[in-house]
């Protein structure tokens, strides 16, 4: 944790929170509310083929960034250069957003290749962005820090942007669909305009730990065929791990298919789905930064079970509801939820990781973040596919959130934190023996 390092300042925290609140117009514009509704119903131009097209190109990507995020995380921690990598990611996901403004009926495979490189470089940001949260945070501290991260996310991209994106959709010219396509500069802008303060700001307090003559890839391979080696040493983190897989796939499929299950089952169109997204995430913010508080107080093993109990009970309301206003209760619910469960997910990870594993074990978080964004989409485009049934696809969501949970409740909070901490005066008694 950040008593290991350099002293952290204040400013340092408020441009690490800023980077959520920039990179949040991604997932908010492009993934869930604008980009893939309009990529269903206007790119592809049929409802059933565009959805079942949508869950393949978020199934290539996720299968990219979990294959390639533990080696590249483990790079990160050997070099020492986590802030590098992100510049990189960030780039990547700025420019192939850019190209979607673009993309127009008749395009979907270029539109989906497009995308998947774009969202390949988003996820892959977050690898290292979230290895930054224990050189910052302490283990008093960490769970409002992040909660403050997901809540600044919320404000940014998942109301202001929202905000400014409702209002070229009905202002800017409608011919070619122009009004909609434009969101997606408005994504590159906004990202980039307010990730610069990380990148300014926040210093980069791991050192180097690869072996002279040692190649970083090699030594990140390395560093992860450890870690599988030994993984018996991090029980309770392969079972968070395991868990987050899979109540998160119940997450991603919601991020995903809401925009399109709203559109295709209750006849909402492009502004109505913004708004919803503004209310989706005000209810977001606020819940991830009040139960931050309770994350700090009853840690975040109990903070993730709540927030399951609450998803699973929204999203039955919004599998069955018949009336939009149904539909707006279940959002609420979601919303409240959503930034408590990602928020806790991350900072549990946080306090039961080693101080020298920091970016690499952030890099299986998003390896199971990842491998959770395959079998819920799957299982939704199959439902859709086989059904043409959108509201059967979305009642599948509960049982990601129900097996989640009974993975969650083997999750021993003490032990793994007890291990961290074991595994970082190791570590450090072997680097300074005569300390």
């Amino acid at each position: 944790m950040s008593s290991s390092f350099a002293p952290v300042r204040r400013r340092e925290i408020t441009s690490w929170c800023l980077y959520d609140f920039a990179n949040s117009a991604f997932t908010t514009l492009i993934v869930t509310f604008i980009f893939s509704e309009f990529f269903a119903r206007v790119i592809v131009g049929d409802m059933v083929q565009g959805t079942v097209l949508w869950t393949r190109a978020v199934n290539i990507s996720a299968i990219i960034v979990a294959l390639s995020m533990p080696v590249l995380g483990a790079i990160a921690d050997s070099s020492g250069r986590k802030k590098t990598f992100l510049a990189v990611t960030t780039v990547q996901a700025l420019v192939f957003t850019a190209t979607l403004f673009f993309m127009g009926p008749g395009m979907a495979t270029l539109a989906a290749v497009l995308f998947v490189v774009a969202n390949t470089g988003y996820e892959g940001t977050q690898a290292f962005y979230n290895a930054f949260l224990p050189e910052i945070a302490t283990r008093k501290n960490i769970g409002r820090i992040s909660g403050y991260g997901w809540a600044a996310g919320y404000v940014g991209g998942g109301l202001l942007a929202l905000l400014i994106a409702l209002a070229m959709i009905e202002l800017l010219p409608k011919d070619g669909d122009f009004n909609v396509r434009a969101t997606s500069l408005l994504v590159v802008a906004w990202y980039g305009i307010f990730s610069i303060p990380l990148f300014l700001f926040l210093r980069e307090r791991a050192r180097p730990t690869s072996l002279p003559g040692t190649s970083y890839v090699r030594q990140g391979f390395r560093r992860v065929a450890e870690t599988f080696q030994h993984l018996k040493s991090y029980r309770e983190v392969a079972k968070l791990l395991l868990a987050r897989l899979v109540y998160n796939d119940g997450l991603v499929t919601l991020f995903l298919m809401s925009s399109i299950y709203a559109s295709a089952v209750l006849g909402m169109e492009t502004a109505d789905l913004v708004k919803l997204g503004i209310t989706a995430n005000i209810c977001a913010a606020i819940g991830a930064f009040a139960l931050g508080f309770v994350n700090d107080w009853i840690g975040g093993k109990w903070t993730i079970a709540i927030t399951l109990v609450v998803l699973s009970i929204a999203a039955i309301i919004g599998a069955t509801a018949e009336t939009r206003t149904g539909f707006w209760i279940a959002v609420v619910g979601i919303g409240l939820m959503v930034g408590p469960n990602q928020a806790a997910s991350r900072s549990l990870l946080g306090v039961m990781v080693p101080e020298e594993k920091e970016g690499e074990f952030f890099g299986f978080f998003a390896f199971s973040g990842k491998l959770s964004s395959v079998a819920g989409p799957f299982t939704f485009g199959v439902i859709v596919a086989a059904t043409g049934s959108h509201r059967t696809a979305m009642a599948s969501i509960i049982a990601f959130f129900v097996i989640g949970f009974v993975l969650l409740m083997l999750v021993d909070e003490k032990a793994g934190i007890a291990a961290a901490r074991a595994e970082t005066e190791d570590l450090g008694e072997r680097a300074f023996p005569n300390a």
